[in-house]
């Protein structure tokens, strides 16, 4: 079966087999094989060793951000009202179905890099070029701007805003017109060494903190229902009804809070890590969404239902609804629920950054330099040091604020580039389709052994072939027993199991005429 043209190779774009061109149109359209010719060759290669708990605790981190805890106001008193459940759940549907995208491809194609993989295998390298700087713009700046977030958040646990210590608050410098802010510098320094021991290790690191996060949010259901079935739920008996801006400010509400699901697509940027992508991927990306999405419901029905919409605070909804009821110290649960999420958050930004920028240094898009692995802990240590750097600085110096928008212009191009993707598998020729490298190097070994019993039987029979025999009259084939071993296609051939020793092989027998 012939699949891509690989990179390394050059040619045009489909298997067309042309080959050494490397500008023009040509070099735009080029595809890829589904694995990296490195990884073929035995090259350095990721550590395995991620499982399912391990995917949904990297895809609940990555999702569910802080802005959770702000969301629920705004989009309340601005666009949903009491139907903000009903928000949520839509905005959920619409990410599922970019899951869904998301979780063929990773399974089919399991290798590092994400969109931009899927991309340049499907669509060619210059889109699958945009698309990879598209990404790394999307998590640097991300990434930045979550962690200047997170010092106002831990500076209310001590207290207030001018509680931190002096060497991690942030400062102002009349030089430089700007204000800096070390705490998020350190923390960013902080994950970076953590990605640097290991997957496994920062991971584990990652569902502890995403663990913390859930907790505080369940604790935010769990009081918010026995406050709400205590006070009656004032905030669903309000003579506006259940849609005060209507239909379409609900759908409004929608669009603004599927930005609160964007984050699953950090485990299809792990995936050639997985043990198991076939199996674990699908499972993991899907059980991190309906987790985010289960939460996101439940506490908007609860905080909206303890608090009318048009009374709500937008920057803090969820602590101000407590403290209504006389709950002033659940506003330090919901604190620290905000600051472990933002911390997952931060670690979901940065780790697929690396990876992203070793899939395009194995393409031959970057220097070699990037796509370097550590031989003790299998990680792309010199990208993910260079990755963090970059995010430190800019968390250090710039108020990333004003370019946050440019995170949703990536995340859309990657969006739409992985739901094409998926429709060119659809109606590309069988031949064209990737497949994973367990069942391709299966079907290449069928293909060499039939292409040495071919040469075995021109051999001891050569009237068996067109233009060796002298007596035309006779069948190309007389009846040959051929011993084939087949495990990946055995239910689609017609085999006869002959008695003998044959150790779980089939004989097949095969009759021309």
């Amino acid at each position: 079966m012939g699949l891509l043209v690989d990179s390394k190779d050059g040619g045009g774009g489909g298997g067309s087999g042309k080959q050494g061109s490397r500008g023009g149109l040509n070099s735009f359209i080029r595809r890829k094989q589904v694995d990296s010719v490195h990884v073929k060759s035995g090259g350095q290669q990721l550590a395995k060793e991620l499982t399912i708990p391990h995917l949904v605790a990297i895809g609940v981190g990555s999702t569910i951000g802080a802005g959770v805890y702000i969301l629920v106001g705004t989009v309340a008193r601005e666009h949903s009202g009491p139907a903000l459940a009903i928000s949520f759940l839509i905005a959920g549907i619409a990410a599922a179905l970019s899951a869904f995208c998301y979780a063929e491809l990773a399974s089919r194609c399991p290798s590092a890099g994400s969109a931009y993989h899927y991309t340049y295998i499907c669509i060619g390298e210059g889109v699958a070029w945009l698309v990879g700087w598209a990404l790394v713009l999307e998590y640097t700046i991300g990434g930045s701007a979550v962690a200047r977030g997170i010092s106002p958040n831990l500076a209310l646990l001590f207290g207030g805003e001018d509680s931190l210590p002096a060497f991690i608050a942030r400062q102002y410098i009349p030089a430089l017109d700007m204000v800096v802010d070390p705490c998020a510098a350190i923390l960013v320094f902080i994950v970076t060494g953590l990605l640097c021991v290991g997957i496994k290790e920062s991971t584990l690191a990652q569902g502890i903190v995403t663990t913390a996060n859930v907790c505080a949010m369940i604790f935010v259901i769990v009081a918010g229902t026995y406050l709400g079935f205590k006070t009656g739920w004032a905030g669903y008996e309000l003579p506006t009804g259940y849609f005060p801006f209507g239909v379409n400010g609900m759908l409004a509400g929608s669009a603004t809070v599927f930005f609160a699901y964007v984050g699953f697509d950090t485990v299809a940027s792990a995936a050639e890590e997985v043990k198991n992508p076939q199996r674990d991927l699908p499972l993991g990306i899907g059980a991190a969404l309906s987790i985010c999405c289960a939460l996101y419901m439940l506490v908007s029905i609860v905080i909206v239902g303890l608090v009318p919409y048009h009374e709500m605070d937008p920057d803090t909804p969820i602590s101000t609804a407590f403290a209504s009821h006389g709950m002033q110290w659940a506003a330090y649960v919901v604190t620290a629920g905000a600051v472990t999420a933002l911390c997952s958050s931060l670690m979901g930004s940065i780790l697929p950054q690396p990876r992203i920028l070793m899939a395009m240094a194995r393409d031959g898009l970057l220097p070699s330099f990037f796509s370097d692995i550590n031989k003790r802990t299998q990680v792309p240590v010199k990208s993910t040091i260079t990755t963090g750097i970059v995010a430190a600085v800019l968390a250090f110096f710039m108020d990333v604020s004003q370019l946050a928008g440019m995170v949703s212009v990536g995340t859309l191009l990657a969006f739409t580039m992985v739901a094409i993707c998926v429709l060119i598998l659809r109606y590309v020729p069988p031949d064209e389709v990737p497949l994973p490298s367990s069942l391709q190097e299966s079907i290449d070994s069928v293909s060499s052994w039939r292409g040495r019993n071919s040469h075995e039987i021109s051999e001891e029979d050569p009237k068996a072939y067109v233009g060796s025999s002298k007596e035309s009259t006779k069948p190309l084939l007389d009846k040959v027993d051929i011993l084939v071993e087949l495990p990946l296609i055995e239910k689609q051939l017609p085999f006869v199991n002959l008695p003998g020793n044959w150790k779980g092989k089939e004989r097949v027998i095969c009759t021309c005429s």
